[in-house]
């Protein structure tokens, strides 16, 4: 968490920065800056990791690179659930199951499996309900284990999910019964000093199904013309690089935003590690 703050502190300062220069000494409106060049810090990332322990330990392990929550197929009714989901507001109005069972199963396509502790149904709940403010909520009544498939870091997983029934809504609301593994050490630390040439991703987003395609959440300011991702292939690893694109004229204000990109891969992801290049370590899941 105290990493997380440092560095969003250092992306405002960035921020700052680019906002003071804004139209003083600046290219001229509609004049192109070079890209910067992201290369040499992402292919230093994936000599660190290709090969290692840590990729090893990553490629054995369970790391979902889809959200483990999702809401019923007919989600929303109204704007006011809608509003409870995202601010993660539920009030439970009904008995959870208990479950014997301590353990769980992840079984990939090609048949190997990994053998995790099972999240009760009490728990789950507590991850879905983080929120006790006043505003709208959904109602839970009640829960029961079962199966889904899930993207991971591995491919596609069946992996346990609790299926919690919503008061007003005929399908159920998912949520993966399983805690993420510990991630491994990093063999190469983060950069030291945040820049517009490159930036922390915010978090992935989604693989496509053929794995060609990764979106990913990157950051940007109020002062630029968005955010852009490079993007390194190895064939152990896929690194991306954020950075920020151009700087806009006029008054500009302070704030850390977030956009979606997509970036092509030439050949699918497969089991390769997905890295952000400025941490050095994977991009952030979802979970």
């Amino acid at each position: 968490m105290r990493t997380t703050t440092s560095r969003t502190v250092q992306l405002l300062t960035v921020l700052g920065l680019l906002a003071a220069g804004c139209g003083a000494g600046a290219a001229d409106a509609g004049e192109s800056e070079p890209a910067p060049d992201t290369g040499p810090r992402a292919l230093k990332v994936a000599k660190a990791w290709d090969g290692s322990p840590a990729a090893e330990i990553w490629r054995e392990g369970y790391y979902p690179i889809a959200d483990p929550v999702q809401p019923p197929e007919d989600a929303f009714h109204n704007e006011a659930d809608k509003e409870a989901f995202i601010s993660e507001n539920f009030v439970l109005r009904g008995d959870l199951p208990e479950t014997p069972r301590k353990d769980a199963k992840v079984t990939w396509q090609d048949g190997d499996s990994l053998t995790l502790p099972l999240m009760d149904a009490r728990e789950a709940y507590e991850k879905l309900d983080t929120n006790d403010s006043p505003g709208p909520r959904l109602t839970v009544t009640g829960a029961k284990l079962s199966e889904t498939t899930l993207a991971t870091s591995r491919g596609p997983a069946t992996v346990p999910v609790w299926l919690f029934t919503l008061e007003g809504y005929d399908t159920p609301l998912k949520r993966v019964a399983l805690d993420p593994s510990k991630p491994p050490k990093p063999p190469i630390g983060p950069v030291d000093q945040v820049s517009a040439d490159l930036w922390e991703l915010n978090k992935l987003v989604e693989v496509t199904e053929d794995g060609r395609s990764v979106t990913v959440l990157a950051h940007h300011g109020a002062c630029d013309d968005g955010p852009a991702v490079d993007v390194l292939e190895t064939d152990g690893s896929v690194v991306l690089s954020g950075y920020i694109v151009g700087t806009s004229d006029g008054v500009c204000t302070l704030e850390l935003l977030a956009k979606k990109v997509t970036v092509k891969l030439d050949r699918p992801l497969g089991d390769r590690i997905l890295l952000d290049a400025f941490t050095g370590r994977p991009v952030r899941g979802t979970d």
